[in-house]
C-alpha cells in the first residue's frame, strides 16, 4: 500500500538566526473460508515440549597430576567461566568501575567467540551468547550517553507485559452483567463476552488492576482528542484507542520486555516500515501523533488482510506470519477457533481478551467504582529550529520548565534537538511568538552553548558568570551592561557561555554487534552512514559477526582541527572577529578616526565584532541602522564607529 505523506502547514521553519520563519503484509493470501465460531478456550493449554540438551563435549586442561573431582565438560566449564566474568562486569558496572566493567564484559564474549566451539549448534552457548551481548549493548550505551545534557529518558515498563501473562478467577454473576451492558454502550469493534474475558474484567477490579485502568484513562486525556481524530481520518472504529491502553496507558516511552516502544509498541522494523525513524537523536515511535498515525495505518492494513478486527488486532501484536501460519495450520480464520486449539503465541491469546475487557471497563468506568479525572489535552505550537538547539535554553527563553517540553517532545532522545530541517519542536500553546523574539538574540551556532538567565534579588554578575563558567566581562558585553553596576530584578540576560563539550556528537563509541543488526541499521541508529561505517572499522563487505565491536562517531566523526593561519600584516585591511581569533592574546582591531567598514563573516556575532574592535554593541546598532529590522547576516557591510 502506498503511504500518503502529508505536510504540515502549521510548523514555522527557522531558517538562521532570528529568522521567522505491519511487519510486510502476505500478499496473495486469502484467509480460510471457514465459518467463524465462538468458542470458550481450553481451560489447560498444551504444554511445549522441553528443548533436548545438547551432551557434554570435550574437557578442560589440567595441569595437576593430584588426584582431583571429575573435571567439567567442556561446554559448561565455558558457561561457568562467561557467566563468573560476566556477573564480575555487572558488579563493577553497578559500582562505577567502568574500565574494570568494560574488561570484564570484553573477557565474557572472548571467551565465546575463540572457544572453538561453532555457537548456534549448542542451544545453551546461543542463549548465552545473546544474554551477554544483549545486556552490554544496554549498559554500554547507557554509559555512552551520560554526559551534559545528552542522557537519554528513561523508558516506563509496558502496561501490556503485567498483565498478558495472569490467569484470575471468574465471576459467574459477572457475565450476565456484562451481556446487559453490552446493549446499552455504543462500541464499533465487535464485542465479545466469554470465560477468558471475563477473567480480565475481573483483574480490573482488583486494586492493581483498577490502578492500571486509572492511570490510562487519567493520562488518556492529553492524547484522546489526537487519535480520535487520526482514526476518523483513516476511516477506522474509534474503540482502537483501547489498543494503545492496554499496550502502554497511553505512556509515549513505554518499553516491553521484547523491546517495542512507544504508546503503540511499535518494533524498530515495523516502525520503519511505516516511516517510524530511529536515530541517536530521536525515536519517533515515541512521537504520539507520528506513532498514533503509523498505528492506525498498520491496523487498517493488517484488516484489509483477515477482514476480520480480532484477526488484525492478533496481528498487531505477535505479527501477520504468525497469524496466517495459525489459520493455514488450523484452516479456521476466526481468532476464538485459533485460541481453542492453541495456535497463537500465549501473550497473542490474551491479547484480544485484554483489549475487549478493558474496553467493557473503560466505556462505564464508574459502574465499576473506578474514577479517574482526564488530564487536558496537550495543546501546542511547533517550530523548525533547522540547528541543533539546547532544551534547556529554550525553557529560559519562554520561561517554561524543561520537564514541560519533554513532556510535549517525548521523541527526544538527547536535551538537544537534532541539527535536522525536517525536525518540529513542539512549544506550549501561545509561546511561539516569543520564542522566536527571544531565541533571535541568539546566533544560531551557540543556540547549543548559550543560555538565558533573568536576574534575581540579589543576583550579581560575578556569581551568574561563575553558574554559567563564563566571564563577568563577557556577560556585561553581551548585555551592554557596566560590570560594576547593580543588575535589574527581573531582567533577562544573555549568557555567552563556553561551549560545553558534547560528550556523544563525534566522540568515539565502540558499538557491540547484536542478532539482527545490519550495517544499515546500525548507521541510521548512529546518525551516520554506512560508507563512513565502512571506513571507520575498514569493512570491505556488509557482513558483520555478532559480538564483534564496531568503531563509531555518534553524527559523524568531526573534522580535524586546522592549524590557524599566520595573522595578517598589512595594516588598513578589514578585519573580522574569525582573524582576531588568530592572533596573540589582548591584540585588538584599529579603528581610523572615520570609522571602518567591517564585512561580517559565518559565525560572528554583534558581541563579537564590537569586542573586536573596542566598541559596544550599540553603537554599531546606532551606526547601522539596518539592524533595527533584522539580524546581521553573513556578507552583510557594517560601519564601525570609534567609541566616543
Amino acid at each position: 500500500m502506498k503511504m500518503r505523506k502529508k505536510a504540515n502547514p502549521g510548523a514555522v521553519v527557522l531558517l538562521g538566526w532570528g529568522a521567522v520563519a505491519l511487519a510486510t503484509l502476505l500478499s496473495g493470501c486469502e484467509p480460510a473460508a471457514t465459518k467463524k465460531v465462538r468458542a470458550n478456550p481450553p481451560e489447560t493449554p498444551v504444554a511445549a515440549a522441553p528443548a533436548p540438551v545438547p551432551p557434554p563435549v570435550g574437557k578442560p586442561r589440567t595441569d595437576s597430576g593430584a588426584l582431583e573431582a571429575a573435571p567439567k565438560a567442556g561446554v559448561e566449564y565455558l558457561i561457568e567461566k562467561v557467566e563468573a566474568a560476566f556477573q564480575s562486569g555487572e558488579a563493577n558496572y553497578k559500582a562505577g568501575h567502568m574500565e574494570k566493567a568494560r574488561k570484564d564484559f570484553d573477557r565474557a564474549v572472548d571467551w565465546l567467540l575463540e572457544s572453538g566451539y561453532a555457537l548456534d549448534s549448542d542451544a545453551r552457548l546461543e542463549k548465552l551468547f545473546d544474554r551477554v551481548v544483549e545486556t552490554i549493548h544496554g549498559y554500554e550505551l547507557e554509559a555512552f550517553r551520560e554526559g551534559d545534557g545528552f542522557d537519554e529518558p528513561k523508558p516506563e515498563p509496558a502496561a501490556i507485559d503485567e498483565i498478558a501473562e495472569m490467569t484470575f478467577p471468574v465471576d459467574p454473576r459477572l457475565k450476565e452483567k456484562l451481556e446487559k451492558q453490552m446493549l446499552e454502550l455504543p462500541h464499533d469493534l465487535p464485542l465479545t463476552v466469554n470465560d477468558t474475558v471475563l477473567q480480565y474484567v475481573n483483574f480490573f477490579q482488583t486494586p492493581r488492576g483498577r490502578a492500571i485502568v486509572e492511570n490510562g484513562l487519567r493520562r488518556g486525556g492529553q492524547y484522546r482528542e489526537m487519535i480520535q481524530r487520526t482514526l476518523r481520518e483513516e476511516g477506522l472504529p474509534q474503540d482502537l484507542i483501547y489498543l494503545a491502553q492496554a499496550e502502554s496507558a497511553f505512556q509515549p516511552r513505554a518499553l516491553s520486555r521484547a523491546r517495542a516502544v512507544g504508546m503503540w509498541q511499535f518494533m524498530s522494523f515495523t516502525g520503519r516500515e511505516y516511516g517510524l525513524r530511529r536515530t541517536w537523536w530521536v525515536d519517533d515511535r515515541q512521537d504520539p501523533e507520528k506513532a498514533t498515525r503509523a498505528a492506525a495505518k498498520h491496523l487498517r492494513d493488517l484488516y484489509e488482510l483477515y477482514q476480520d478486527w480480532y484477526l488484525a488486532m492478533a496481528a498487531y501484536n505477535s505479527g501477520a506470519g504468525n497469524v496466517t501460519r495459525a489459520i493455514e495450520r488450523t484452516g479456521h480464520a476466526d481468532f476464538w477457533e485459533l485460541y481453542k486449539r492453541n495456535a497463537l503465541p500465549r501473550e497473542t491469546k490474551n491479547y484480544v481478551p485484554i483489549i475487549l475487557a478493558l474496553s467493557l471497563i473503560a466505556k462505564d468506568a464508574e459502574r465499576y467504582g473506578i474514577r479517574a479525572e482526564p488530564e487536558a489535552p496537550q495543546r501546542y505550537d511547533r517550530v523548525k529550529p533547522v540547528h541543533a538547539l539546547d532544551l534547556r535554553l529554550v525553557a529560559e527563553s519562554i520561561d517554561e520548565s524543561v520537564e514541560r517540553l519533554k513532556a510535549l517532545n517525548p521523541q527526544l532522545l538527547r536535551m538537544t534537538t537534532p541539527a535536522d530541517p525536517e525536525f518540529e519542536l513542539r512549544l506550549p500553546e501561545g509561546m511561539l511568538q516569543r520564542f522566536l523574539a527571544e531565541i533571535a538574540l541568539i546566533p544560531p551556532e551557540k543556540w547549543v552553548s548559550w543560555r538565558r538567565h533573568r536576574v534575581e534579588e540579589g543576583d550579581v554578575l560575578s556569581a551568574i558568570a561563575k553558574k554559567y563558567g563564563t566571564s563577568t566581562q563577557a556577560i556585561a558585553e553581551a548585555n551592554g551592561l557596566d560590570s560594576r553596576g547593580p543588575l535589574e530584578v527581573g531582567l533577562k540576560l544573555i549568557i555567552p557561555a563556553a561551549a560545553r563539550p558534547q560528550s556523544e556528537q563525534g566522540k568515539l563509541v565502540r558499538y557491540r554487534v547484536r542478532r539482527g543488526d545490519t550495517l544499515a541499521s546500525i548507521a541510521e541508529q548512529f546518525d551516520v552512514s554506512v560508507a563512513e561505517l565502512r571506513g571507520w572499522n575498514g569493512l570491505r563487505s556488509d557482513r558483520l559477526a555478532r559480538g564483534a565491536r564496531l568503531k563509531v562517531y555518534p553524527g559523524g566523526k568531526p573534522a580535524p582541527q586546522r592549524k590557524a593561519p599566520a595573522a595578517p600584516t598589512n595594516k588598513g585591511t578589514k578585519t573580522s572577529a574569525g582573524d582576531l581569533h588568530t592572533r596573540k592574546s589582548g591584540s585588538r582591531a584599529k579603528l581610523g578616526k572615520s570609522g571602518t567598514v567591517h564585512h561580517v563573516k559565518a559565525g560572528e556575532t554583534l558581541w563579537s565584532i564590537a569586542r573586536a574592535y573596542e566598541t559596544t554593541v550599540e553603537s554599531i546598532r546606532t551606526a547601522n541602522r539596518f539592524l533595527a529590522s533584522r539580524p546581521i547576516r553573513p556578507g552583510d557591510q557594517l560601519m564601525v564607529l570609534p567609541r566616543p
